[in-house]
C-alpha cells in the first residue's frame, strides 16, 4: 500500500449467489495498523466480505483494494500481502506444529535461509516454541488457533485477517487469544482484520463496522457507537409480555420488543424510570433489570433486534435458501 494510503479501500462491493444478495454495496477504509472488526450475527456477509478480500471470491460488482492492490486484477500481489486465520480449523493434524509451518514457508517462497529463525520467532511469539515438534493433533482447541495465527504471519503479511478467531472456544482460552493478539499487532507492525459475533470482542477493536443482512449499517469506534444511543436498556419478564409492549407504547410512548425471551426497550435514566414502570404499566411485573449501553444495544437501534436475535433469523433464512436451492 502507499505510504499514508489505506490498507483497506472498499467501494460498493457485492457478491451475489444465484438470485441471493449476501453482501449488499458496501463500502469503508481501513487505516494501518489498525484493529478493524466486522461484528455482526452469522450469515451478516462478514465472512464473505473477507474472502472476497483476500481473492477466495470474486466480486460481483465494486471495487476493493487491499495492502495497494486490487483484488481482482492483482490476485497475486494482494495474496503476497496477506495473512489469513480461517474460521474453520486448516491444520495437518499429523504433522508437528514445526511442519506445518515450513510447508507454509514453502507455499509462500519465504526463503529457506530466514525460515528457520522466522519460525522460531513465531512460534515464540504464541508460546509454542517448547510444542514444536508434537503432533498437531496433540494440541488444544486455543493452541491450534494460536498456531495458525502464527502460521498467518509465518510470510511477514501487511495485513492480517482473522475470521472469527475464538470461535468454539472456552472463554478463558478467547481472552488469552486476544492478549496474543495485541501483543502480535504492536510487535509485527501490521493491520489487524477481522470478524466475530462476540460483543465482548469488539471492544477490543480500534473501529467496528456494524453488518446486518448484508449491509453496513454503522461504523465507529466502539465508544462513540455506544454514546450515539445515548439510552438505558431495561428488561422486564411479565405476566402477559404482549400486554406489557402495548402498554410500555400507550401509556409511555415507548416501543418495545421481545428480546430472547423478555421484554426490552430503551429509555432514558433507567433506573429513575423503573418506579414508574410499576406503578404505570398495569400488568404484573416479575423481574427488571437496567443496564447501561453496550454494543448489543447499538446493534439493536440500528437493526431492532439483538444479534443472537439476528443469528437465529438468520439460521431460518439460511435452511429456507438451502431448500429452495435443492428443489
Amino acid at each position: 500500500m502507499p505510504d499514508g494510503g489505506p490498507a483497506v479501500e472498499v467501494d460498493g462491493l457485492i457478491k451475489r449467489f444465484g438470485d441471493m444478495e449476501a453482501v449488499r454495496g458496501i463500502g469503508f477504509t481501513v487505516r494501518p495498523g489498525e484493529i478493524f472488526g466486522f461484528l455482526g450475527p452469522n450469515g451478516a456477509g462478514k465472512s464473505t466480505t473477507i474472502n472476497m478480500l483476500c481473492t477466495l471470491l470474486k466480486p460481483s460488482g465494486g471495487r476493493a483494494r487491499v495492502a495497494g492492490h486490487d483484488v481482482v486484477s492483482e490476485r497475486d500481489s494482494v495474496r503476497r500481502n496477506i495473512g489469513l486465520v480461517f474460521q474453520d480449523p486448516t491444520l495437518d493434524g499429523y504433522l508437528s506444529g514445526e511442519q506445518n509451518l515450513r510447508f507454509h514457508a514453502e507455499l509462500y517462497g519465504v526463503p529457506r535461509s530466514v525460515t528457520g529463525e522466522r519460525i522460531r520467532q513465531v512460534l515464540e511469539m504464541v508460546g509454542l516454541w517448547e510444542r514444536r515438534r508434537d503432533l498437531v493433533q496433540t494440541y488444544s482447541g486455543g493452541m491450534k488457533r494460536r498456531l495458525e495465527i502464527a502460521r498467518g504471519l509465518l510470510h511477514s503479511p501487511r495485513v492480517l485477517f482473522l475470521d472469527e478467531p475464538t470461535v468454539g472456544l472456552d472463554p478463558q482460552t478467547r481472552a488469552s487469544i486476544w492478549d496474543y493478539i495485541r501483543q502480535l499487532k504492536d510487535a509485527e507492525e501490521i493491520t489487524i482484520f477481522m470478524t466475530t459475533h462476540y460483543m465482548d470482542e469488539a471492544e477490543f477493536c480500534d473501529r467496528i463496522a456494524i453488518m446486518d443482512s448484508g449491509r453496513i449499517v454503522a461504523l465507529d469506534t466502539p465508544e462513540a457507537l455506544k454514546a450515539g444511543v445515548g439510552k438505558d436498556r431495561v428488561r422486564i419478564q411479565t405476566a402477559d409480555d404482549e400486554a406489557a409492549i402495548t402498554a410500555l407504547k400507550e401509556r409511555f410512548d415507548l416501543d418495545a420488543v421481545m428480546s430472547e425471551g423478555v421484554v426490552a426497550f430503551p429509555v432514558a435514566s433507567g433506573e429513575a424510570f423503573v418506579p414508574r414502570l410499576f406503578a404505570g404499566l398495569g400488568v404484573p411485573i416479575r423481574s427488571v433489570s437496567v443496564s447501561r449501553p453496550s454494543l448489543d444495544d447499538v446493534f439493536m437501534s440500528f437493526t431492532g433486534s439483538t444479534i443472537r436475535d439476528a443469528e437465529a433469523g438468520s439460521s431460518d433464512r439460511l435452511r429456507m435458501t438451502m431448500r429452495a436451492m435443492r428443489r
